[in-house]
This record gives structure tokens, C-alpha cells and sequence, in this order.
């Protein structure tokens, strides 16, 4: 191998040129790096060279004659000081914050430990052993890729309907992919997916994280692992398990395929922690590089402050640390043209001196950056510190997933939420968010995190023993309603009522203002048989079952032709406001034909209630009964209405002639209404 030279501190990580590849990291603690080269199975380390040069907190060094496929990693001098914050140990081998790709997934192996698994000193002992040889490696890559002819779809916010799916979860299963591609992103971006994701109408695909993650030493000893992936080891390679030729080229192949089909790709990202968890977790990363500066440490240095629930948190108060986060966006957004990000436990992020800031310095650098401005910004509106639930609390520009949505549409339906509180969330929570945000709310009934839709209506309780944690995990309030059994059945009458609580749930999400969202697999009955916090299933367990597309055929046809109306601006959606202006109003109507037009507050304890919605020419009355009788709506005069949607009926969406004067809508359903033209 040749000598390594000087090179350059800027950028970070391995960048590649025509004569070799500089090497680039941050540290500001260390006292010195060596850069690691392996042969190409990772197996064993054939060089080490100490990086030359020290600028402003960056080593650096250049190696002549590298080409991409070169596989390297880190090895990091300084303190081994837990009690003032610092875990440098040179016998771990450590990944590269900026590595575009990894060689293999992370295994668990008490060897990544810094410290001795087992002393009685704890993280005070030293571990002398070398992990090198079943540690990660990070791979050279040459990002360049031909993108012509990729346009994103660009869709607007108000035309949005978000589908939330896992890459692995997703396609393991399918019978029409090809073996050797399920679970990969070429899987996802095979035909017969993307004919399934275009037929059902969706705007965009928000993935589960696609960063490398770690398990945890428990879930490993129970032959578990981290399936969901909210333990992000690197941000800026995707999870080696996921790529079947082992090259990022398949990633990119994938958005420009999904462009092609007219969808989008939005990335959920981990920023708020890593997935080397306590002082008791395995040296990866971060930790081996520059514990001090990447991670919130507690007043006992020794400690990590925990806003996550995750056993540490990233400090984007350095801004070292923050300049990654926003250079792996920037990478996402730009070489690889994600089309947007969902932001895991966003308040995390806002946190200055701990205390969460509307306009922390993080969200200004998103809001000013030229790349990033213009694509989804989604956050998760919470997380576990003081004052962590921020719903409603980001500034414009910013979309928020809206639990109240999800609580309040799960309680009416299931009969016993609060009218008023259910007319806010259709019509976009204007409660929470204000005029100049909308559409901001990110509506769901259903995500990856709690019951499948097909459970929730299945299942009074959770069925978490799976998970080995005494069926701890996980809500005990979901909001759900088994009908009079738990689990699967066979009783048509109990059946039919599932059904029933299904489509009236989905029709609901879909009919209300703001953008709606629903998980992979709800639109036909997919199934975690009663587990809400099925986080470590990486299996049939939680992958979905294409066979239920057969027996569950009439739900995927209504969900897809509620969608296509929503696409086609026949249902209210976001168009309406509930101010009387261009684009549109809403009314309220009680079953005695009264109609509220100055959207004051509900006088009575009715449960039952209407909605009349006005965009031009074009009227449509929206009826809600959760209620265990029927109800007869007197219709506004003065028009003819025709049933359009009623989920009731043996065909939802047939059209029908026009009702007269009274509507009967029976109990616990939907109906929607359109004013026939005169």
C-alpha cells in the first residue's frame, strides 16, 4: 500500500478522486487516529497508518492508489476516562460517522464493549481485546449515478397520502419477487410493488429508518433483533440487509424508480440518540471517536442525559455534531434525492441547554438551507424529557404527526370519544394548528408503532409476550375493540362488525382535512396477531402476508377508490376551510337540519353529527354515527343528495339515486353525501 499523505480536512469522510481517497474525521478530543485498510472479505487488517495531519479538530490523511471497494475503518487514541466523559479505546475498531457504506450488519459480541462485560468495576474496567476482525467496515464508494430523466413527483401537501412501510417487511413475502431480491431495496423497486403501491393511488412511501442499527445485548441473547431500526449506528450509509448486490446503487435505482411511477420517497431518520445506548453499551462509533462531543452528558460525566427513552442522546448543541445531522441530510436530499424526512422524537432536536426551542439553531439551518427547504419536513412532536409533548409547537414549513388524531378517531368509532374533538380533527385540528400552517397535521389511525389496523379492531388488549418483556412493553390504552372476541373468529356477526369499524376508519382518515397517513398492509387486513410494540420481530411475525390480499379484496377496493376521489378532489380533504373564503367552508349540521355556521363549540353531548362542506359548485354532506342505533338526518333544503359513500352498505362506494328528504344512516357508520347538480 502506499504512504499516506497529508490531505485535506474538508469534506468529512472518504472522498474519492482520480488518483486515490482522502480521509477526513473529527475529533476534538482524541490524541491520535489511525486509519485501518482490510482485505476485501474484512477479515483481516492489512495496514494501519497514522492520519498526518491535525487542523481545527479534523484529522486527515490521503491515500494514494485507493479505489472505491476499499475497506477501512478507525482506530482512536486518547483517555479512557468515563468519569470526565471520555471512552477512547484503540482496540475497538470504529466506524466512520461519514461512511457511505458498511460491509455487513452489526452483530452483538461483548468485544465491542470498551470495557470488560462482566467486571465488577463496570464501565470503569478496560477491555484490551481487539474487536477488529468481526467489527463493521466501511466500504469506498464512488456516489456518482445517472440520474437523467429522474424528476421528483414534487406533490403538493394537500394532495399528499403517505404510506409507511418497513423495506425488509414489505417484500420478504411477495410471491410475484424474485427470492434472492425480498427484502432489499431492489425488491421494492420490482414491478410487481410498484404496481400494488400505483394501483392503491399513494403520493409517497415513508420507510421505516434505513441506516444501519444496532441491537441491544438483550434482544440478541433472545435471539431477537432491532426490525424497525430506531437505533441508528451511521447516517449516511443504508443498512448492509437491505442491499442485495452489496453497492448504494440499488438505493438510488429505487428513487428514480419510484419517481418514474409518480411516488415519492420519504426517509424517517434518527438523530435524537445512537444505538450505542448507556455506559454500558458497545464502543461503535461515536462513542470511540469523541464520546464528550457527540453524546448530552449528565452532570456525572459519567452518565448520559435521556430524552429519548434510548439510553442517550446525540448533542446537537456541539456543532460539530449538528453539521453531520445536516450534511446526511443534505446527502439523502441531494446525491440520492429522497424527496423528504420524518423526524424520530423531533423535540429531541430543538433542545438547547435541554430546554426545547421553537426555532432551535438546528431548525434554522433546515429552514435556511437552500437542498433542504424545499423538501417534507416531518416531525415526531415529542419525546421523554421535561416538557417533551410539543404538538402544534413547530413553525411553518413543518408538517407534525397528530397522536390526537389517531386517539380521537379510534375513541368515536369506538364509541365513546368526544363529537367536538373528532370535528376538529376532520377538519385539519385548527385547534392546534393554526390558518398559515395548514395542512400540517399528518393524520393516522394506525403507524408501525401500536396495533395494525386489522388489530385494532380485533383485540381489546395487547399480546406482547413475544417480545420477552412480560408483556410490559408497549400502550395498555389503545382505543381498540375486539366486537366480543378476542383475537381471530369465525362468528359472521362479529366478523361483520370489524369490517364495519375498518372502513369506517379508513374512510374517516381519508375524508379529513390535512394529509392523511396509514401503515403498509392495513389497506387489507395485515396482521401482528395482537402485538403493539412488535419493534423486535424480524420475522413473519411482522412481515407482511400478501395471501391476506385474497380474503381481504373488498377492503383494498375501497381504499383504493376513496383515495382516487380524494386525488380527484371529490372528498373534502384538505381543499376545505372552516372559514367562509375561495377555497371552500364547513358547517355544522345536527340531525334536526341545523346547521352552525359560525363553528362555535358543540351546545350538546351529542355523539352523532354532520358536516356540510361548500367548494363552489360543488356541496357534500358528511354523516357520523358511532352510536349503537340509527339516526335520521333531515337534510338542507332547497337540494337534491345522493348517497356517495355509505360504509354500511354491502357495496360503500355504489352510487345511488337521491335520497329524498331524510337520511337514514344506520348505526356505528358513514356516509357521505354529494349535492346532486339542479
Amino acid at each position: 500500500m502506499s504512504e499516506l499523505k497529508g490531505g485535506r480536512p474538508y469534506p468529512l469522510g472518504p472522498t474519492v478522486d482520480s488518483e486515490g481517497v482522502n480521509f477526513a474525521l473529527f475529533s476534538a478530543n482524541a490524541d491520535k487516529v489511525e486509519l485501518c485498510i482490510f482485505d476485501r472479505d474484512g477479515a483481516r487488517e492489512i495496514a494501519r497508518y497514522p492520519l498526518p495531519e491535525h487542523n481545527d479538530e479534523v484529522w486527515h490523511g490521503y491515500l494514494p492508489h485507493a479505489d472505491p471497494g476499499l475497506l477501512y475503518g478507525y482506530r482512536v487514541y486518547g483517555p479512557y476516562d468515563p468519569l470526565n466523559g471520555h471512552r477512547f479505546n484503540p482496540n475497538k475498531l470504529l466506524v466512520d460517522p461519514y461512511a457511505r457504506s458498511l460491509d455487513r450488519p452489526f452483530q452483538w459480541d461483548d468485544r465491542h464493549c470498551g470495557y470488560v462485560v462482566g467486571d465488577h468495576r463496570l464501565d470503569l474496567s478496560f477491555d484490551d481485546r481487539d474487536n477488529g476482525p468481526i467489527a463493521q467496515k466501511c466500504r469506498v464508494v464512488d456516489t456518482a449515478f445517472d440520474w437523467r430523466g429522474d424528476r421528483p413527483p414534487a406533490v403538493p401537501r394537500s394532495n399528499s397520502v403517505i404510506y409507511e412501510l418497513h423495506v425488509r417487511g414489505q417484500t420478504i413475502r411477495h410471491p410475484g419477487i424474485d427470492a434472492p431480491l425480498r427484502g432489499t431495496f431492489a425488491g421494492l423497486a420490482h414491478p410487481a410493488m410498484l404496481e400494488h403501491l400505483t394501483s392503491l393511488g399513494i403520493s409517497s412511501v415513508e420507510l421505516l429508518p434505513i441506516h444501519p442499527s444496532a441491537s441491544s445485548r438483550t434482544l440478541a441473547s433472545a435471539g431477537l433483533r432491532d426490525y424497525w431500526g430506531y437505533n441508528s449506528i451511521s447516517f449516511f450509509a443504508p443498512e448492509p440487509r437491505y442491499l442485495s448486490q452489496h453497492h448504494i446503487h440499488e438505493f438510488q435505482k429505487m428513487v428514480h424508480a419510484f419517481h418514474n411511477a409518480g411516488i415519492e420517497i420519504i426517509l424517517d431518520v434518527v438523530f435524537n440518540h445512537s444505538g450505542e445506548g448507556d455506559h454500558l453499551g458497545p464502543t461503535i462509533s461515536f462513542r470511540g471517536i469523541d464520546n464528550a462531543s457527540f453524546y448530552c452528558l449528565a452532570e456525572d460525566k459519567s452518565r448520559y442525559v435521556d430524552f429519548t427513552g434510548c439510553k442517550n442522546s446525540l448533542n446537537l448543541d456541539n456543532p460539530w455534531v449538528r453539521r453531520m445531522v445536516m450534511d446526511s441530510l443534505r446527502y439523502w436530499a441531494g446525491e440520492m434525492h429522497v424527496d423528504g424526512f420524518r423526524f424520530d422524537l423531533a423535540v429531541t432536536l430543538g433542545r438547547e441547554n435541554h430546554h426545547f426551542q421553537r426555532n432551535a439553531r438546528f431548525f434554522s439551518c433546515l429552514l435556511q438551507d437552500p437542498v433542504l427547504s424545499r423538501v417534507k419536513l416531518i416531525a415526531e412532536p415529542w419525546d421523554l424529557g421535561p416538557d417533551g409533548y410539543q404538538l402544534g409547537a413547530f413553525a411553518p414549513r413543518w408538517m407534525e404527526w397528530n397522536d390526537r388524531y389517531r386517539d380521537q378517531a379510534r375513541r368515536f368509532w369506538r364509541g365513546d370519544g368526544d363529537a367536538r374533538q373528532m370535528l376538529s380533527r376532520l377538519s385539519g385540528s385548527p385547534d392546534i394548528f393554526p390558518p398559515a400552517r395548514q395542512p400540517a397535521s399528518i393524520n393516522y389511525v394506525t403507524a408501525h408503532d401500536g396495533f395494525t389496523l386489522e388489530d385494532l379492531v380485533s383485540y381489546s388488549r395487547k399480546h406482547n409476550a413475544s417480545n420477552g418483556e412480560n408483556n410490559e412493553d408497549g400502550s395498555n390504552e389503545n382505543f381498540s375493540d375486539n366486537h366480543g372476541t378476542e383475537g381471530p373468529t369465525d362468528d359472521p356477526a362479529i366478523t361483520a362488525a370489524r369490517k364495519l369499524h375498518k372502513f369506517n376508519l379508513m374512510a374517516s382518515l381519508l375524508l379529513s382535512a390535512g394529509i392523511p397517513m396509514f401503515a403498509a398492509g392495513d389497506e387489507f387486513g395485515r396482521t401482528q396477531q395482537g402485538n403493539n410494540n412488535a419493534y423486535c420481530q424480524d420475522n413473519p411475525f411482522s412481515w407482511i402476508d400478501w395471501k391476506l390480499v385474497e380474503h381481504n379484496n373488498d377492503l383494498l377496493k375501497f381504499v383504493r377508490e376513496l383515495i382516487a376521489l380524494r386525488r380527484d378532489n371529490a372528498l373534502p380533504g384538505a381543499g376545505c376551510d372552516r372559514r367562509d373564503n375561495s377555497a371552500g367552508s364547513i358547517r355544522l349540521l345536527s340531525a334536526d337540519g341545523g346547521e352552525d355556521d359560525q363553528w362555535s363549540p358543540m351546545t350538546s353531548d351529542r355523539s352523532c353529527f354532520g358536516v356540510r362542506y361548500s367548494r363552489g359548485d360543488r356541496e357534500l354532506l358528511l354523516l357520523l354515527n358511532p352510536t349503537l342505533h340509527s339516526v335520521h338526518f333531515k337534510l338542507p333544503s332547497g337540494a337534491s343528495w345522493r348517497p356517495l359513500i355509505v360504509t354500511a352498505a354491502e357495496q360503500p362506494l355504489a352510487a345511488a339515486n337521491s335520497c329524498g328528504d331524510v337520511f337514514c344512516i344506520g348505526d356505528r357508520s358513514l356516509a357521505l353525501l354529494v349535492r346532486d347538480a339542479s
